[in-house]
């Protein structure tokens, strides 16, 4: 083993140095590793802002959404619904001069936020982020929002590793209600306020690529959506994920897992920590004709989810099976 190399009091000066600039101005804009950091340090931007920026990639966050009122619903809208909005509860109620902050699937050019003329909020949830945790991230983009002047939109930046999270600025206690639009006219919805060309174009794009999706009423965060060929049931489910294997394992092995006749449990998708079972649907089934059978389907799964024998030879089987099929989307 190579014998580690002392440091001096200079480099460590400069380390400690780099640390705190790092710390200290989050609007470093990010360029190459080897070139001049922009903060002016003389250092490269590996080895200054860089190091921050990577620390922070590094340390993923599985569950952002843990601990805020609906976290499936979170997550359905941030990886599975195209068009959906819903309002937010501040902790410490709205600031002078916004009347409203909405959450939105998507905003137009996909902006990280907007505040609109009269004062409202948007923020875009379906944004790329610069660190592991996503929850900061928009924490930092609402927090800009609020105080963006009327008229703009919110550019994305890299957030302050000791920045707030969403969990410390809304009001778990107000729950969390989407709404599913058939298309992102939400994006302009007083005429007056006009439309640039820009985000009548990004308009008319997002309307012709969103897939027609509803939000099922009987079950929490179950989502129907139509494709060409068969239609789907996605079901975001916040269960621990063995438990929930083992109980769709015992209900697939038991022929219970279907939601009726030509449907089918073809596997899942995990998503920010949660499972999201997938089913396939007839194209003649519709979201009303799902309510039902859905409902009855949380109830055995409910019965399930309480059973801690063994698995048999069988459900191991059918377990395997559901697992082959998980896909990881984040």
């Amino acid at each position: 083993m190579a014998k580690k190399r002392p440091q001096t009091k200079a480099a460590k000066s400069q380390t400690a140095g780099g640390a705190r600039a790092a710390g200290a101005d989050v609007n470093v804009p990010v360029v190459g590793a080897r070139e001049p950091c922009p903060c002016g340090s003389g250092r490269r931007y590996k080895a200054c802002h860089g190091r921050a920026a990577a620390h922070a990639v590094t340390e993923l966050v599985q569950r952002p959404f843990e601990g805020l009122a609906g976290e499936s619903d979170w997550v359905a809208l941030r990886e599975l619904v195209p068009a959906a909005t819903a309002t937010l509860t501040l902790k410490d109620g709205l600031p002078d001069g916004v009347p409203s902050v909405t959450l939105a699937t998507v905003l137009p050019m996909a902006w990280p936020a907007l505040r609109r003329e009269d004062g409202s909020v948007l923020i875009g949830l379906q944004n790329d982020t610069s660190s592991g945790d996503l929850s900061r991230d928009l924490a930092d983009t609402l927090q800009r929002a609020l105080t963006a002047k009327p008229g703009s939109p919110v550019a994305g930046q890299r957030a302050a590793a000791d920045g707030p999270r969403l969990q410390d600025l809304l009001d778990e206690s107000a729950g969390f209600e989407p709404t599913v639009h058939s298309g992102f006219e939400f994006w302009v919805p007083d005429a007056a306020e006009g439309a640039t060309p820009e985000v009548s174009a990004s308009l008319e794009r997002a309307n012709a690529a969103a897939i027609p999706t509803v939000k099922l009423s009987g079950v929490d965060a179950a989502y129907w959506c139509e494709t060409p060929d068969k239609n789907h049931l996605r079901w975001v489910m916040p269960h621990p994920e063995e438990q929930l294997l083992d109980a769709l394992a015992r209900l697939h092995a038991a022929g219970a897992s279907t939601l009726g006749e030509g449907t089918r449990l073809v596997g899942s998708f995990r998503a920010h920590g949660l499972m999201v079972p997938v089913w396939d649907l007839p194209s003649a089934m519709g979201a009303e004709e799902c309510e039902k059978p859905a409902a009855e389907l949380a109830e055995r799964l409910a019965k399930a989810l309480t059973t801690d024998t063994p698995l048999s030879a069988e459900e191991r089987r059918a377990r395997g099976g559901l697992t082959n099929r998980q896909v990881t989307l984040s």
